[in-house]
């Protein structure tokens, strides 16, 4: 490794910590992801564009990572290109084009042009690159059966049609053997014909026979937005639906693509994700950091509460380790926090635990302690402390308590403002009255059911 002088020492130690804590970061997605299948979509302006080798370098990445990828492109302004070399017009409806026998040859032209950029730069191993070392097989083949779309709206869309079948075991066999699968959107019929299809239907059917773990489309924007242009990184596909309904300026690859991933959520895909593919890096960004950069659709939402298991004691103890080291939670041990891990309920954001809380009850005297409140520093503007004391609360009422203590040393002001009021040691219950470590000299609140 050769070392650039002109770097101080300092800022070179700083850049290898970040680097480390990166690495350490992605470590868990990259665990999770490996051996998964991911479906990636996108139309021919992004094999177009200069940028391409970027996201080839990306797929290699993926694809060394244990990642089982199948990719389907577009083509879309290729088939432009050489439908006005040849003066023949383009037509299209609904957003999709009405493929005559002249347009098909055309298809095909773009389809052989399209495919055998996208093999030859995934077959490149240059030295100094990231590709170095790299040796891709891609697979091709008559994957999926299509079925001509008939008339829509009084219009033939002739040679245009829609997927039937997809020829999963042939797919699979070929990411086993540790290929990445290339499909182009076109279709063949048993009796021989071929139709046009449209990427974003190819890319979601195959999704869901394959059941993938990702379905992604690349397009021109960076995300969903609302009506007040904020980046939706995540949405549950009922949310997703409601958006499409109420927001009528979506952009047009928005109305393209999000649809289909809602569809493929809803049918089994875990994750659908819509990014830009005008960003470097952006299947990296999306795919090995907390909070990504584009849009991700599940079927439920991705954040929610639920009771602990014994499986999450690891991650409550990475969420309170910090607060006890502070003083601000009292120690916990492994064994004590595994004998009362029914006493807890965790939030949960995208398989990760970010949050928990505990109820402690005293059916003697009706009353219940919430213990062990804390949330991931990320999410603690988000609200998901109020949700995990809400829960809580709810919890005790069920339990029939009439009352809910807490002891704090450092959080006393926002208890206040959510309605609990100071307290004694001596209203205690005589149980926890009795453990109560003057040490801390912990103040007390308690709020009434």
């Amino acid at each position: 490794m050769v070392r650039d002088p002109s770097v101080p020492p300092d800022a070179r130690s700083a850049a290898m910590r970040g680097f480390v804590q990166w690495i350490r970061a992605a470590a868990p997605y990259v665990y999770a992801f490996r051996g998964k299948s991911f479906v990636i979509a996108f139309g021919g302006e992004v094999v177009a564009d200069d940028s391409f080798l970027g996201v080839v370098h990306d797929l290699n990445l993926l694809h060394s990572l244990g990642i089982q990828l199948v990719v389907v492109h577009g083509m879309r302004p290729q088939i432009e290109t050489i439908l006005a070399q040849q003066n023949l017009p383009s037509r299209y409806h609904n957003g999709l084009r009405v493929t005559d026998a002249e347009t098909m040859d055309c298809v095909l032209e773009a389809a052989g042009q399209v495919r055998s950029r996208i093999e030859a730069m995934l077959s490149l191993g240059v030295a100094n690159s990231p590709m170095a070392g790299a040796y891709n097989r891609v697979s091709s083949g008559n994957y999926v059966t299509a079925k001509p779309m008939g008339v829509v709206d009084g219009v033939d869309m002739l040679l245009t049609g829609e997927v039937r079948r997809v020829d999963t075991q042939a797919i699979q066999q070929r990411l086993d053997d540790g290929d990445i699968v290339l499909i182009s959107p076109l279709g063949y019929s048993p009796t021989g014909e071929l139709f046009n299809l449209s990427v974003e239907e190819v890319a979601m059917q195959v999704a869901v026979r394959l059941d993938a773990h990702k379905l992604v489309f690349l397009m021109e924007h960076d995300g969903v937005r609302n009506g007040r242009k904020r980046l939706l990184t995540d949405l549950s596909t009922r949310d997703a639906e409601a958006l499409l309904a109420k927001e009528k300026g979506l952009p047009q690859d928005v109305r393209r693509y999000l649809p289909c991933a809602i569809q493929a959520c809803d049918a089994g895909v875990a994750r659908a994700h819509l990014l830009s593919r005008h960003m470097d890096g952006a299947l990296l960004l999306e795919f090995f950091t907390r909070d990504g950069v584009g849009t991700m659709v599940a079927s439920t939402p991705l954040a929610h509460l639920r009771n602990a298991t014994i499986d999450d004691v690891q991650g409550i103890l990475q969420i309170i380790g910090p607060l006890e080291e502070q003083g601000v939670l009292v120690r916990r041990s492994r064994e004590r926090l595994e004998a009362e891990i029914e006493r807890f309920v965790v939030a949960e954001y995208d398989n990760q635990i970010i949050g928990c809380a505990a109820l402690y009850a005293f059916p003697d005297d009706r009353v219940g302690e919430l213990a062990a409140l804390a949330v991931h520093p990320d999410f603690r503007r988000e609200g998901y402390g109020e949700a995990l004391m809400q829960e809580i609360e709810s919890r005790a009422r069920k339990h029939r308590l009439s009352a809910l203590f807490l002891l704090t040393t450092k959080t006393a002001g926002w208890f206040l403002e959510r309605g609990y009021r100071p307290s004694t040691i001596s209203a205690l219950p005589q149980e926890k009255r009795a453990l109560y470590n003057y040490h801390r000299n912990s103040q007390v609140y308690r709020k009434a059911l």
